[in-house]
């Protein structure tokens, strides 16, 4: 579908404005097959005719509908499973120890899609019962998208869905079929919650997690929102605690809070002048509320 160059950028200025995100010219395809379904149910033949319908106050939630469909929910079970190898091999065992006190981990999917991403994580502890008995494990997966959150909060998936990334013995084990789809134990339930929320946003909450998946999120930012995103979820962590990145991303040069961890690709760990900074702040900002 042929996309004028004023329309591509009144598209892109509003995923922009809404989300952070940027729609580059090498993503500037994917816009008629992206909105090919709000086309079929709104009667519009092109997207000059889009443009101009967002342009209309009675519009109502058009403009949402749009930067939901434009953003890339793809995701699987256990996708690039050499990263899940290293967080059971690396990150888990470490934590074990450093939280044995406690016995509770809390771990922050970030830009979670569809919610794979966060029962994936669920299955490393299900399946090693003995080592995580007693503990309290908390899993949060965020995405800014509406409906992202919906899917995942019902955690009902096709066979298709089911079978990219688990093995027979994976789905037989944690999920049941019924008459809706796939959905996983009440183990794997207990252990994940989802919610809306903007990585470019500070955390209302305060909570701070162990571990933050940031996977395929921060190559769709410029550089200013690439250093915002890593500040936010900085001060969404402990000083000790874990980041991974996706394949193709790193953290290196667009800020110094993290630095890579040794020998370990696409693992960071804050800097020990950021953990004091930030520890600090907030030790401050507790006393100040008092």
């Amino acid at each position: 579908m042929e996309v004028s160059a004023v329309s591509h950028r009144i598209i892109a200025d509003l995923l922009e404005a809404r989300t952070g995100q940027q729609l580059t010219e090498s993503r500037k395809w994917r816009i008629g097959t992206a909105l090919s379904g709000v086309f079929r149910q709104r009667g519009i033949t092109n997207i000059d005719q889009l443009v101009c319908l967002l342009a209309d106050p009675a519009s109502g939630d058009l403009a949402q509908q749009v930067v939901e469909a434009l953003l890339n929910n793809e995701t699987y079970f256990f996708r690039d499973r050499i990263m899940f190898e290293l967080l059971s091999r690396r990150v888990l065992p470490e934590l074990a120890e450093k939280r044995a006190g406690t016995k509770r981990l809390s771990i922050w999917s970030a830009g979670c899609s569809t919610g794979q991403e966060a029962l994936s994580l669920a299955m490393l502890f299900a399946d090693q019962p003995s080592q995580w008995k007693d503990w309290t494990i908390d899993i949060v997966g965020t995405d800014i998208s509406q409906n992202a959150i919906n899917t995942a909060q019902r955690s009902t998936y096709t066979q298709f869905e089911i079978q990219r990334g688990l093995s027979v013995s994976q789905m037989l084990a944690h999920f049941t079929e019924t008459k809706k789809g796939w959905e996983p134990s009440r183990q794997l339930r207990n252990m994940v919650r989802f919610k809306v929320r903007n990585i470019l946003e500070p955390a209302a909450a305060l909570q701070r997690f162990d571990i933050v998946l940031c996977r395929n999120v921060l190559l769709y930012f410029d550089e200013a929102r690439r250093a915002k995103a890593l500040e936010c979820i900085a001060n969404s962590m402990r000083p000790d605690s874990w980041l991974m990145l996706g394949a193709g991303e790193t953290a290196i040069g667009s800020t110094t809070i993290f630095r890579a961890a040794e020998n370990n690709q696409g693992l960071y760990v804050m800097s020990d002048e950021a953990a004091h900074e930030i520890y600090a702040g907030r030790t401050a900002r507790q006393s100040a509320a008092r």
